[in-house]
């Protein structure tokens, strides 16, 4: 091991002295003086024998005086006035760096000794370029400075010219700063020293890899760090935070290891967050220089962020030559912004958008070719440079398949590391590992612009013997000559799909697919990996469709009430001010249809046009009713939210109507100013008068024209398809944080025979007890009970008996660091008890075996311990983080509410929040449902970014459940939540076993939770409690016990009065009952049934057997029926 160490290490500096050999070398001292905004330096230039010249010219900015002092070296000034250019890999910039003025000089050597020489030069001058906002087409709020030295901070790179650059591409350097004491510094490669002297810091750094330029980054900067193997990972922040640096370091760490596996070892010896003071994103070699608002935004972290990290190889150490077309950008887009979507599920819908973008925004006379792409300046070349860029990797990867395209990367990165490539050497690179010969491919894509546009027809099947052909036609329709593609074709069965490439040369191509069982569907390109033109039925209608009209329809409801009216006519009246746009305002009486030639805004649930969008999002599973709309499976009020819905115009496919309706007239100012940003969706649903987004989706696409059903032989319609197509492998994964393995054991010990089912009073669950106590204290969290051990004990009653034993909960504490915060606390939470042998609420049947408890809930156990492992040795947050083991759970919530009446180091009115774990164990490809999300006005803001962060959808159920221990607080008027992943049949019973928990959700869930208890822990300001606090007596739970069933599952998401019917089994006693999905029971028995709680509540008067009136609604009728109940 150690020859082989010591062998890379000689590899290593081998190359390095190469490159040092071979480049101009800077060894530069600086000394800055932020309040004056001026620098004082002195740079000694190593020129390599191989490049020396008599005459040797260089620019510098003409702020800065110059002097030589090397004797034998004459230093001349040559010109004035210079035009600057764009030094380094972002070139956006050039527009606003063109006020820079510089000089050029040379320097006249008296002889040539054949070997290197150095050159002393000394300059010294103000700069200070102020911050200016960039070009409204970037749409980012970023701003821009060429340089600037200040008291907020110091900004220099090449576009500064504040070094002497030489006419060649490359250069290593030495950098020593001097700055006042209280300041830091950050440039490339190596920090080699950092030392106070004389009431001066003074920082080197070495970057001896091959450099575009050199950046000096200096503020008060407060440094956090940590190892990542062998690269440091470290943050400069302005202010200081250690739980944001610490999000940072450890997703760096995570992406760092992702890109080593999937591109090769990182290229530099460090990576760095820097925070700047003003708005930016840039990625330069080995750091990330991110605005103070932005680095703050939860999503970067999944986003921009590994985006900025991989650019430290793509641009920033295998460099683009610019001259035959960047491939940087398409290809960084490709394997950070794709692959995390892919690895959320999402990538079809990720080359979805991007192929719409192009369909969009490029046209024959703003198109070229890939070749030509420098930089982004608008929308349709990002489409191209980007979006297509990206779109031809993605057919490369599925021409040679995962494996070759991660090989021919590797090879590219290995052989190019340090260097200027082309496209043509990413093609060298993969016909290397291929053995292919990829010119035609390479040729196409970069050299060619314009795109294919595909189109299916002549779709049917003949059976012949018992083999059934399929045949089909494939055309491009594109005015242009045809494409070479690889075209995926998929075909559907009952119970599977086929999926396979089909190549296609030329215009119009006929095929012939022979099989052993009838064909049901076709779709051509289904999870979009082919480049080309979308066909308007694959795009979802938009609301960008309608912003990018220049002619457009607003329609008045004229049955509005005079207050409504006011709101959409100063709504219209915004929106028709725009002068590039030709809007007309009518009411919807004046019309008896719809014009077809025009993109039509249609106001007001009331509006005479409504039933059109009503009808057509009916293809999207959606609703629209008087009093309630709906997206897919959640539900919003709809007086109570403002809602907006696109749809395609049904005599004009390429034309949307889009219904706005809203009873807060406050909302009109903020919606007439934030819808254009939403472009890309086809429903949103706002809340308040800001009005804040809480909800916002696309429609799947419907009527493909590259989709066909497929009748069956004998012309009847095909049969229902429930097989559905996989999505692909993402190309790479990233490691989790937490270890789904461990919480496995931890399930797996909890539901065990030798605990038999955690039931109170038991050996069982003291055992249970000492294990999460011991869990606790490994994870470094402090014992938090007011003895000051991990245990809160009293005596409770523990069976049907009345029988009385110790109960205990089990808490941890992290401290809180802030003093003002520190006696405030976050609870997170999971009961830890169970049913035993079956008391209280199992079936009759199953008493006297062990009810296990897997999901329930010694998943959640699970979930906390895992949060407790990972925070509780390094978090320090601002409020005490109170982990929680309740016990007693089952029988009434007795663990929890003994904590709310008793605890006294850490009152229960002074929780900010409760997130609790209960029954997290069977996600699966489902949402996690987070229920009581009304007990505060924030959380659903809450997890909505904790979705956005994590890639994992949550449900919001807004009705107020007696489910878990977060009741005792809510009832304290302290805000509270249960994460949940759905109800089973094997709730209660002894089939709730540790073989059923999904330990991949296990994770999801953790994950999820962990940016929860992050934001809580830190957020200043209190939650706004919307829950209502109890005033008197509680009937017990144990009291009246549910013993019955419908055999429906209930919809958690419904806002509407009622039980709504997510899900039935064909043979359940709702079914029988002919119920079905969608349909809301109203009333059971003599009982009414306004939501869930009710509903339970009624269950509790029948017995199994039990045969009762139903009454339901349907399509918005009322319908009655009768139901026999069975046991639960």
């Amino acid at each position: 091991m150690f020859r082989k160490i010591t062998f890379l290490f000689t590899v290593f500096l081998f190359t390095t002295s190469l490159y040092a050999s071979s480049l101009i070398h800077h060894r530069i001292t600086v000394e800055i003086d932020p309040v004056n905004q001026t620098l004082n330096a002195v740079d000694e230039i190593t020129i390599p024998a191989s490049f020396f010249k008599p005459v040797l010219k260089f620019l510098l900015n003409s702020n800065l005086e110059i002097t030589c002092e090397t004797p034998g070296v004459a230093l001349k000034l040559e010109e004035q006035d210079v035009k600057p250019e764009n030094i380094g890999m972002d070139r956006e910039d050039y527009s606003l760096i063109s006020e820079i003025s510089q000089k050029k000089y040379s320097i006249h050597f008296d002889e040539n000794t054949g070997e290197d020489v150095t050159v002393k030069l000394r300059f010294k001058g103000k700069i200070h370029y102020p911050i200016k906002q960039l070009g409204a087409e970037y749409a980012r709020g970023f701003s821009v400075s060429p340089g600037i030295i200040d008291e907020r901070g110091i900004y220099l790179a090449g576009s500064t010219q504040w070094i002497p650059m030489f006419d060649n591409e490359h250069i290593t350097f030495e950098l020593t700063t001097i700055l006042p004491e209280t300041w830091s510094v950050v440039s490339q490669g190596t920090r080699t020293s950092d030392k106070i002297e004389n009431g001066k810091r003074i920082i080197s750094w070495n970057s001896p890899e091959p450099m575009e330029e050199v950046y000096l980054i200096a503020a008060e900067f407060h440094e956090y760090h940590m190892s990542a193997g062998a690269t440091d990972v470290m943050a400069f922040l302005r202010t200081p935070d250690e739980t944001l640096a610490n999000k940072y370091l450890e997703t760096t760490a995570q992406y760092l290891e992702m890109y080593r596996k999937l591109v090769g070892l990182y290229p530099f010896s460090k990576f760095a967050l820097v925070e700047n003071f003003w708005e930016t994103g840039y990625g330069m070699p080995s750091f990330t220089l991110l605005g103070e608002q932005i680095i703050r935004f939860p999503f970067i972290l999944h986003s921009s962020y590994p985006h900025e990290l991989l650019h430290n190889y793509w641009g920033n150490s295998v460099y683009v030559d610019f001259k035959t077309g960047n491939w940087c950008e398409g290809l960084t887009a490709y394997m950070a912004d794709q692959l995390i979507a892919e690895q959320r599920g999402q990538g079809d819908e990720y080359r979805r958008t991007t192929l719409q973008k192009f369909t969009d925004y490029v046209t024959p006379s703003n198109d070229f070719p890939l070749k030509e792409f420098i930089s982004r300046y608008d929308a349709p070349s990002e489409a191209i440079g980007y979006g297509k860029t990206m779109m031809v990797f993605n057919m490369l990867r599925e021409k040679v398949g995962d494996e070759l395209f991660i090989r021919g990367f590797q090879k590219f990165y290995r052989d190019n590391k340090f260097k200027t490539a082309s496209f043509d050497d990413i093609r060298i690179a993969f016909e290397s590992v291929t053995g292919e010969n990829l010119n035609l491919f390479f040729d196409q894509w970069i050299n060619r612009k314009g795109a294919p546009a595909l189109n299916l027809s002549d779709v049917y099947v003949n059976q012949a013997a018992d083999r059934y052909n399929l045949q089909f036609t494939l055309k491009q329709v594109q005015d242009d000559d045809a494409f070479v593609l690889d075209v995926p074709i998929a075909v559907y069965f009952e119970n599977k799909v086929e999926l396979k490439q089909f190549e296609i040369t030329s215009k119009e191509q006929s095929y012939e697919m022979v099989f052993s069982e009838h064909p049901l569907m076709i779709q051509v390109d289904p999870q979009f990996n082919v480049f080309r033109k979308l066909h308007y039925n694959e795009i979802p209608p938009s609301l960008s469709k309608i912003f990018g009209s220049e002619k457009l329809l607003i329609l008045l409801p004229s049955k509005a009430d005079e207050f409504s009216m006011n709101y959409y006519k100063g709504l219209a009246d915004t929106w028709s001010m725009d002068a590039t746009k030709n809007i007309e305002v009518k009411f919807d009486n004046e019309l008896t249809e719809l014009p077809a030639d025009v993109s039509t805004w249609i106001f007001g649930k009331d509006n005479v046009f409504t039933q059109i969008i009503s009808d057509a999002v009916k293809d999207y599973d959606a609703e629209l009713t008087e009093d309630f709309v709906r997206f897919g499976k959640t539900s919003f009020e709809a007086d109570k939210n403002s809602y907006i819905v696109s749809v395609r115009h049904p005599k004009n496919p390429d034309a949307v109507l889009v219904m706005l309706s809203s009873d807060n007239k406050n909302a009109a100012e903020g919606l007439a100013r934030k819808l254009p940003h939403y472009g890309k969706y086809s429903y949103l649903v706002f809340e308040g008068d800001e009005p804040a987004n809480i909800a916002k989706g696309e429609w799947d696409a419907v009527n493909s024209p590259l989709s066909a059903k497929i009748k069956m032989v004998d012309g009847t319609e095909a049969k229902e398809i429930s097989s559905v197509l996989s999505r692909r492998k993402a190309l790479a994964s990233l490691e989790p944080l937490f270890s789904s393995e461990r919480m496995m054991q931890a399930v797996e010990y909890l539901a065990s025979e030798e605990l038999a089912g955690r039931a109170p009073g038991t050996e069982g669950i003291d055992k249970a007890a000492n294990y999460i106590a011991e869990q606790f204290k490994t994870a470094g969290l402090l014992p938090g009970a007011d003895d000051e051990s991990y245990f809160q004990t009293w005596e409770e009653v523990v069976d049907g008996e009345g029988n009385k034993a110790a109960v205990k909960n089990i808490i941890g504490i992290i401290p809180g660091t802030n003093p003002d915060m520190k006696d405030e606390s976050v609870i997170v939470s999971a009961h830890y008890d169970h049913i035993g042998l079956g008391w209280p609420g199992a079936n009759k049947q199953n008493i006297g075996k062990i009810h296990f408890g897997a999901d329930d809930n010694a998943s959640g156990v699970a979930v906390m311990l895992e949060l407790a492992h990972l925070l509780g040795k390094t978090l320090k947050p601002q409020r005490t983080i109170i982990f929680v083991a309740f016990t007693s759970e089952e029988s009434g919530l007795l663990g929890s509410k003994y904590y709310v009446k008793n605890m006294k180091r850490f009152p229960a009115k002074k929780v900010i929040g409760v997130l609790n774990f209960d029954t997290v164990g069977r996600l699966g490809k489902n949402k996690l449902f987070v229920l009581n999300s009304s007990s505060a006005q924030e959380w659903r803001f809450i997890f909505m970014g904790t979705s956005y962060v994590t890639g994992i959808e949550a449900e919001m159920v807004t009705q107020d459940l007696d489910a878990s221990d977060q009741r005792s607080f809510i009832e304290i008027g302290v805000p509270g939540v249960q994460f949940f992943t759905a109800p089973h049949e094997d709730y209660h019973k002894p089939t709730d076993t540790s073989d059923k928990i999904d330990a991949d959700g296990l994770v999801k869930v953790a994950t999820f939770g962990r940016e929860s208890v992050l934001y809580l822990a830190d957020r200043e300001e209190p939650l706004t409690f919307k829950g209502e606090i109890k005033t008197g007596e509680k009937k017990s739970q144990t009291t009246g016990t549910r013993s019955v069933t419908t055999g429906s599952m209930p919809d958690f998401t419904y806002p509407g009065e009622g039980v709504r019917i997510a899900d039935l089994s064909s043979d359940s006693p709702a079914a029988k009952a002919g119920l079905k999905k969608g349909d809301v029971i109203i009333k059971l028995g003599s009982y009414d049934v306004k939501n869930l709680s009710s509903y339970s509540e009624a269950l509790k008067n029948f017995n199994p057997g039990d045969v009762v009136d139903l009454i339901y609604l349907r399509d918005g009728n009322e319908n009655k029926t009768l139901i026999e109940l069975i046991e639960r």
